[in-house]
């Protein structure tokens, strides 16, 4: 169902099985998969592509120009993936050539009211960004990643699988997976216990983690080195590799380190 009072391209491609509602706009180059809803005054536009079983609360406004003085009006893509829920007043823009062209979100994640995900940032599934939570352009969100409502991420920030960011917080580094951060330029507090016990971790395998987190983060040594010299790739705990491994990958913000550190 297509509400008469909704302006719709005749370019766009819609699967008739999405609703869209009274007053929104529809763009010449957007794609729209199955059983999407469009609840109303919702704007979407630019080079969009939208899968399946997403629903846009009213004024969420996707696929808009880029925020970067950057932009010259390059062919770049926003790309959506299915089971998204976009709550009042979100704000989605694409890529630039400066980050590869493409912002990309998974599946099954929760914008709240008033988030902002800017241009190139990628957001992998399971993700929550509470109310007014803001991300600059070419941060990149792995899975099941928290963040609480008024916090703001810096560009080119990594947050990492299961990682919790308190409300009202600003990251200016990158947060190792399943790290707790909060505050203002602040260190890590802890690791994010409630998020490990979602997991299904027993409280010996999360006392486990913990213990091998002090010997990476021991500050006697360099994390490069506590790596080198304590761990080897074969590592018996997932959660540990996962840590490793985004450690050892290329970062651009530098790492958020313990706050006894």
């Amino acid at each position: 169902m297509f509400h008469k009072s909704s302006i719709i391209s005749d370019r766009a491609v819609i699967d008739k099985s999405t609703y869209i509602g009274p007053f929104c706009v529809i763009g010449d180059d957007v794609k729209i998969g199955k059983n999407n809803k469009l609840i109303s005054h919702v704007s979407i536009i630019g080079n969009t592509i939208i899968q399946d079983n997403n629903i846009f609360f009213p004024f969420s406004s996707i696929g808009s120009e880029p925020q970067d003085l950057k932009y010259d009006n390059e062919k770049s893509f926003l790309k959506i993936g299915s089971n998204n829920k976009f709550r009042e007043n979100v704000t989605v823009n694409p890529g630039t050539s400066g980050g590869g062209l493409n912002t990309i979100i998974h599946d099954n994640c929760l914008f709240m009211v008033g988030s902002h995900i800017a241009h190139d940032c990628i957001i992998k599934s399971n993700v929550i960004l509470a109310n007014n939570a803001t991300l600059a352009g070419h941060v990149e969100i792995d899975n099941n990643a928290i963040l609480g409502g008024n916090s703001a991420i810096h560009q080119f920030v990594r947050i990492g699988k299961h990682a919790m960011i308190g409300g009202m917080s600003g990251v200016e580094k990158d947060i190792i997976p399943y790290g707790l951060y909060t505050g203002i330029r602040e260190n890590l507090k802890s690791l994010n216990l409630i998020g490990l016990k979602r997991k299904g971790l027993t409280s010996n395998t999360i006392n486990e983690i913990k213990n091998l987190i002090n010997i990476i983060f021991d500050k006697n040594d360099t994390i490069e080195n506590n790596i080198k010299n304590n761990f080897t790739e074969s590592s018996d705990i997932l959660e540990i590799k996962e840590v490793i491994e985004f450690l050892n990958s290329n970062s651009k913000r530098g790492i958020t380190t313990f706050e006894n550190d």
